[in-house]
């Protein structure tokens, strides 16, 4: 899979660019085949447990996909990924000594899934709170699990519908060229476009309502 940001198109709302790129899914013969979602919820180390060491404190990103509705997945930044069942939850209700969720941080992506032959397409609005921040593509080529046996294939078929802002091969393809690719691989992806789409909410971003 490969998940990339999709820039608002200029003049337009993000609803309108998800929908001038479902159109043009449409018009390729891509087909609806209901929806998809991705969250996100950050924790961070709680005070208590840093010590007088002067540690920085890690993040740690718990995620869900409706793909995998029997998963989470506990993300580290740059770290190891845990996939656990739903119940891990409740388990961080436990930990709060330990791990704390920050305030409003829960950003999410939902939209439509599409299947075109053996590509799996979901375009997702990303939203924090009330309001659309930005727009996810995610594309799967379902009969290889191979990253580099099937990236130059996934690159023709993005470029057929994203144009100029095909986006380059994902930084998880280089640790897992030869390796097979899993869930926790997609959703280390999900986690660096939910990071980027946070930091340019800093500043304002025109176009995007």
């Amino acid at each position: 899979s490969s998940v990339s940001q999709m820039p608002v198109a200029e003049g337009k709302s993000v609803q309108q660019t998800v929908e001038l790129l479902t159109r043009k899914l449409e018009m390729l013969g891509a087909e609806k085949q209901g929806t998809f979602c991705v969250d996100c919820e950050t924790y961070h180390t709680a005070a208590s447990t840093l010590g007088s060491q002067g540690q920085a404190g890690k993040l740690m990103y718990v995620m869900h996909n409706s793909e995998y509705p029997l998963s989470c997945f506990a993300l580290f930044e740059n770290g190891p990924c845990l996939i656990a069942d739903t119940n891990f939850d409740v388990l961080m209700v436990k930990l709060k000594g330990f791990f704390q969720s920050a305030k409003a941080s829960k950003i999410e992506t939902r939209g439509t899934r599409y299947q075109y032959c053996d590509f799996l397409v979901k375009v997702g609005t990303v939203t924090m709170g009330p309001s659309a921040r930005g727009i996810s593509v995610e594309v799967e080529y379902g009969p290889c699990v191979v990253a580099s046996d099937c990236w130059n294939l996934l690159l023709e078929f993005l470029q057929s519908f994203l144009g100029s802002h095909t986006p380059a091969a994902p930084a998880v393809f280089g640790n897992r060229h030869d390796a097979v690719y899993g869930p926790a691989d997609t959703m280390a992806q999900y986690m660096e476009l939910f990071n980027k789409i946070r930091k340019q909410q800093q500043v304002p971003v025109a176009g995007i309502r």
